[in-house]
């Protein structure tokens, strides 16, 4: 049975893969800062320190992978973003030090990085896996770093390597801060005076369901493919306002939002590359995440 490490094991993306990879009856280890007692049946949690290799090495010895999805990241505050901090020193030394336990004890365990739309910059079109990087804020440019210094290690030691870059994704355990589940906690508590602002911002993106996502990464996990990088994305943008109105509509909550608004472009993810060496397969949509976190509340395990 292969042995799967996920690092963040309690974000969103890490619950979801965790359950994915469980239920196709993979040994799932979770790396995570504090073990909680929110658990998904079947992961062992792992308590680690990924500044310290030696820590690093030594859990990762007990299990010995053949694979590790690294999630975990220490993440910027808008102001940290804002003010272009280098806030990343302490998530290149993890990327780093992963790499280096791979070099130094198995070559042939494979290493999934997550990266990001953001890393485009201010494109307002499709993009492929050809298009070139332009990261506009520390964030972006950490994710651009995190690639560029893993495709270093992966040409040099020939190891497997592959950057995902994901779009915005979204699901019951998507964090409270971000726009999709603000919008469905504003319809709940009925906070006329958010939606109308945040309707006028007609605000479109390439959204999708995030077990999509994440069924995408099993795929790799289990594929024999060694691509550098490859685009995780809905392949089309979805207007924030047409997930209001649907919203208000099966929820029956009457709000008059008849702004005469232009349509506005923004960053694609061509996911052709995905669909054809994975067999990818789209099953679920942003309103169906949408939908999901209107009948639960927000399930938060960090």
């Amino acid at each position: 049975m292969k042995k799967i490490i996920i690092t963040g094991a309690y974000g969103q993306d890490g619950v979801i893969l965790s359950t994915i990879l469980r239920k196709k009856k993979y040994k799932v280890y979770g790396i995570v800062k504090k073990i909680n007692q929110k658990k998904i049946n079947g992961v062992k949690y792992i308590k680690c320190n990924l500044i310290n290799y030696e820590n690093i090495k030594k859990k990762l010895n007990k299990v010995k992978p053949s694979c590790i999805v690294h999630f975990a990241s220490k993440n910027p505050s808008y102001k940290e973003l804002k003010k272009g901090d280098d806030f990343f020193k302490d998530n290149l030394k993890v990327i780093k030090n992963l790499a280096d336990y791979i070099i130094l004890n198995d070559k042939k365990i494979k290493l999934i990085f997550p990266g990001s739309s953001q890393m485009y910059g201010n494109v307002k079109k499709k993009v492929s896996e050809k298009q070139k990087f332009s990261p506009k804020n520390s964030y972006a440019k950490f994710r651009v770093s995190g690639h560029n210094l893993l495709m270093k290690i992966k040409k040099k030691y020939n190891l497997n390597i592959t950057t995902v870059i994901l779009f915005n994704h979204d699901s019951v355990y998507r964090n409270k801060k971000f726009i999709i589940p603000r919008v469905v906690n504003a319809i709940k508590n009925k906070n006329n005076k958010f939606l109308k602002h945040i309707f006028k911002e007609n605000i479109c993106s390439d959204f999708s369901h995030a077990e999509d996502i994440c069924n995408a990464i099993y795929l790799i996990i289990k594929s024999k493919t060694n691509l550098d990088k490859i685009i995780l994305a809905a392949n089309k943008l979805t207007y924030l306002n047409d997930i209001i109105n649907y919203l208000l509509k099966i929820t029956k909550y009457k709000l008059n939002l008849n702004y005469k608004l232009k349509k506005k472009k923004n960053i694609i993810g061509n996911n052709y590359l995905a669909k054809r060496q994975l067999n990818w397969k789209i099953k679920k949509n942003i309103f169906i995440a949408s939908h999901e976190l209107l009948n639960k509340n927000y399930i938060k395990f960090n």
